[in-house]
């Protein structure tokens, strides 16, 4: 098993993204020693040449840098639909984080962070990548089409359509998290039952990060009444007040 492991890791390849030579030589070194191949950029303009040459499964992106801050490649990426994103900050405050996860990246660690903690991080959001085409051949077995207030969500083509008919596009997180309530309406979930059926088991348990992400699909949902559909249950966590036909 640690062998079919290994050639997993020597398969992934991981690009670093920060100003700091050190911090760049020093993680680099770290991860091909686990089996990654790592390439480094120190900027974002750099970022994306290697982008440009190769494709990369995971991205390490420190969010300070002096010609193009992190955030603003993060978006970028998001757009382009690009690699996951572990963002990096020495400015470590739960505001940094709330704004990292709310562009979309799928960590963030506050610098300087130790190694082994990035290795642990990095393992956990490519474990959660590998699992969701197994997710989907296992959702395509059923009928994937939920209904509720006019809307119509398809698990299997991963769409969302308004009750006009107009396609919602939404994030990767704001889709998992959707699909969880639709497949659990009526019910008060927890932040900790969210962050399970939203992310994974293993993910990072921060009830901040499912308020950000239920704002933003709120926003998303705004325009046809979504405030309405997810009502926040005080001190409990957030319930699907449709009904969800399938």
């Amino acid at each position: 098993m640690n062998a079919i492991l290994h050639h997993m890791d020597l398969e992934t390849r991981i690009l670093i993204v920060d100003d700091d030579p050190g911090i760049r030589t020093l993680m680099s070194s770290f991860l091909d020693k686990h089996g990654y191949r790592t390439d480094t950029a120190g900027d974002p303009v750099e970022m994306r040449e290697l982008l440009a040459r190769r494709r990369y499964d995971l991205i390490v992106l420190d969010v300070m840098m002096p010609r193009e801050d992190g955030l603003s490649a993060l978006r970028e990426l998001q757009r382009q639909d690009g690699p996951p994103v572990i963002m990096l900050s020495a400015v470590g405050t739960d505001v940094d984080r709330i704004v990292g996860l709310e562009l979309g990246a799928e960590d963030y660690l506050a610098k300087p962070c130790n190694p082994r903690e990035l290795l642990a991080r990095i393992r956990t959001v490519l474990r959660r990548r590998r699992a969701e085409p197994a997710d989907r051949a296992a959702m395509s077995r059923a009928d994937g089409d939920y209904r509720f207030a006019g809307w119509r969500m398809n698990v299997n083509v991963r769409t969302l359509n308004d009750p006009g008919g107009n396609l919602v596009l939404l994030s990767d997180g704001e889709f998992r998290l959707l699909r969880a309530f639709v497949e659990h309406p009526r019910r008060v979930l927890t932040r900790d039952q969210l962050l399970d059926f939203a992310r994974g088991e293993e993910s990072e348990h921060y009830d901040r990060a499912i308020d950000v992400q239920v704002s933003r699909l709120r926003r998303k949902l705004g325009g046809q009444g979504g405030q309405d559909l997810i009502r926040t249950v005080r001190n409990e966590g957030y319930m699907f007040a449709p009904v969800v036909e399938r």
